[in-house]
């Protein structure tokens, strides 16, 4: 992937942007977003499990990116870059989530883009329980993974990133991803079996 808009966008390279956003244009880095936004979301939501908090991480996320950009060393491709900043976005989050009191689902209902709140849907939504319980088992077993399990399975088997651009996005070896992964999923198996559902 080399970076450059499509055709009537502007011709620079993701890095070029980058170091011309680090420079005072006040354009480029609004480029770069617009160039991988459908791709960072895509990770996100994927990381996150939900689309409010996918949507709360890569804004983060991009705040990071628009402030750390002046330590992009350009050894690796902005889009990896990026993608690694999302991926801590959503840890992080996570992080953040496992801590604080959960709350009751009616404290959950409200207005929301489509109406209703995720944990009004659930509420409501009879005739997926089993689906949804399924969802919440995989969800609950991931989070009590180590981050760094969690984040090699999400990208490789929830995403479907090789592992090639995993270990890039991660900052690791391959043959660690591949580790990662292993032990993730002899985890979550043990984790999701009928003695060890969370």
């Amino acid at each position: 992937m080399t970076g450059s808009g499509a055709p009537g966008t502007d011709p620079r390279s993701d890095a070029e942007l980058v170091a011309a956003h680090v420079a005072g244009d006040p354009e480029a880095f609004g480029e770069v977003v617009r160039r991988h936004r459908d791709r960072l979301w895509a990770v996100a939501l994927r990381t996150a499990g939900d689309r409010e908090e996918a949507a709360d991480a890569v804004q983060d996320a991009l705040v990071s990116a628009l402030r750390a950009a002046d330590r992009f060393r350009g050894d690796s491709a902005v889009t990896t870059w990026l993608h690694r900043i999302v991926v801590n976005a959503c840890l992080d989050r996570a992080r953040r989530r496992a801590v604080r009191p959960t709350r009751p689902l009616e404290e959950e209902v409200g207005p929301g883009e489509d109406g209703l709140r995720t944990g009004a849907a659930l509420a409501v939504v009879d005739d997926a329980t089993p689906h949804v319980e399924a969802q919440l088992d995989v969800t609950a077993a991931l989070a009590r993974l180590p981050e760094a399990q969690r984040a090699a399975l999400v990208l490789v088997d929830m995403y479907d990133v090789p592992v090639s651009e995993a270990a890039a996005v991660l900052g690791v070896a391959v043959g660690t991803v591949k580790s990662r992964c292993s032990r993730g999923r002899v985890a979550l198996a043990a984790l999701l079996g009928p003695a060890g559902n969370p």
